[in-house]
């Protein structure tokens, strides 16, 4: 199965949700991109965000036993307080809409149920002279709140095949001065990285060598981000439960750097599709498993709109019957999943309920709907 996690819409038309961008703005303010959800081709014939990251986060579960230090060094950041909580970013169409319609019926259920809660921030655009400014604009902004934001990487050459999604970087060598820029905005706080969704699942259009000359520039981007911030954490493409087998998509993996611990946090799964949470856990920890490297490697996975499920008919296209899943949160209290996370923006719309990209309150509403 091949499936494209997020189509983006060509830079300068429409608003989408929490992705940054530089349409206008000065270069160190954070900005919305149009983005949709994923062309699923080949298939086959939510309590408020305070109450849903009180609990500690993984980042304080993975610093609370360090490995023993003749120095003293692994002791002594045990003792610094985690930030327990994901970042919402401030600006967003859930919000934008939200604000602008304080009587519409529809609307304590989406400032409720999806504007007030953390979802990932993207970077799809290539600008290398501003990506430094905004990505520091987010994790500044979730710094000074003490919470965690989540910021998606998503530039990568020859990205969804060349299908609606195209775009990034000219080349390999653009993009790792692109990654190099992402980079010196994470600052040093802690920080969840969502590495090129379906840049690993999604490779079989490239030739021997290009997958190559892309795995190591996968790897190379991981080692880059971790050193530039050893807070940030790393995730790499895993698909999804319904696209290759664990073993294939651990392979390819491996290739790109996701088994080394210097380049890699672990995997994340489902970004833009909607399998149920419990299909992405046993998928990832059997990528997981096959991947092999440390121990520490987690998962993260999107939940942002699998509530109900994937529609039986295959349906890609703002099916009927989604439901919103698991709030976002660090603290799952599943062994090897490090986190539930909208990384989608839930009420984006895929084409059907509003133009691609473009924030639907009718699909918004019924996603959001108990």
């Amino acid at each position: 199965m091949v499936a494209a996690a997020a189509v983006v819409v060509a830079v300068g038309t429409v608003a989408g949700v929490l992705s940054a961008l530089d349409q206008g703005r000065a270069g160190d303010e954070a900005r919305p991109e149009a983005t949709r959800s994923p062309r699923l081709e080949r298939l086959p014939v939510v309590p408020s965000p305070s109450a849903a990251e009180a609990s500690p986060s993984v980042f304080a579960t993975r610093t609370a036993s360090p490995a023993p230090s003749a120095t003293g060094t692994a002791k002594k950041r045990a003792t610094v307080p985690p930030a327990t909580r994901l970042y919402r970013h401030p600006d967003s169409q859930a919000l934008d809409w939200v604000r602008a319609h304080p009587g519409d019926p529809r609307t304590p259920v989406i400032a409720s149920r999806i504007a007030d809660r953390p979802a990932a921030v993207w970077f799809a655009d290539f600008t290398p002279t501003t990506i430094t400014a905004r990505v520091r604009a987010v994790t500044s902004g979730a710094a000074a709140q003490g919470r965690v934001p989540v910021v998606v990487a998503y530039a990568i050459p020859g990205r969804d095949c060349g299908g609606a999604s195209e775009g990034g970087a000219p080349d390999l060598a653009a993009y790792d001065g692109w990654i190099d820029a992402f980079a010196a905005g994470l600052g040093s706080g802690e920080v969840v990285v969502i590495l090129e969704p379906d840049a690993i699942a999604q490779s079989d259009c490239l030739t021997g060598a290009r997958r190559a000359a892309r795995f190591a520039s996968l790897a190379r981007a991981g080692r880059v981000l971790k050193a530039a911030d050893p807070k940030a954490r790393v995730y790499h493409d895993a698909g999804h439960s319904d696209w290759n087998p664990a073993t294939q998509q651990a392979s390819l993996l491996r290739q790109a750097g996701a088994a080394s611990a210097a380049s890699s946090d672990g995997v994340f799964s489902n970004v833009s599709n909607f399998n149920t949470t419990a299909d992405e856990i046993a998928y990832d920890r059997r990528v997981l498993a096959a991947l092999g490297g440390p121990a520490s490697l987690g998962a993260v996975v999107d939940t942002s709109r699998n509530g109900n499920g994937a529609p039986a008919d295959g349906a890609w296209c703002d099916p009927a019957g989604r439901r919103i899943g698991r709030a976002p949160t660090l603290s799952t209290g599943a062994a090897r999943i490090d986190g539930y996370l909208w990384v989608k923006p839930p009420g984006e719309s895929d084409g059907c309920q509003g133009a691609p990209g473009t924030f639907s309150p009718s699909y918004a509403y019924d996603l959001a709907s108990p």
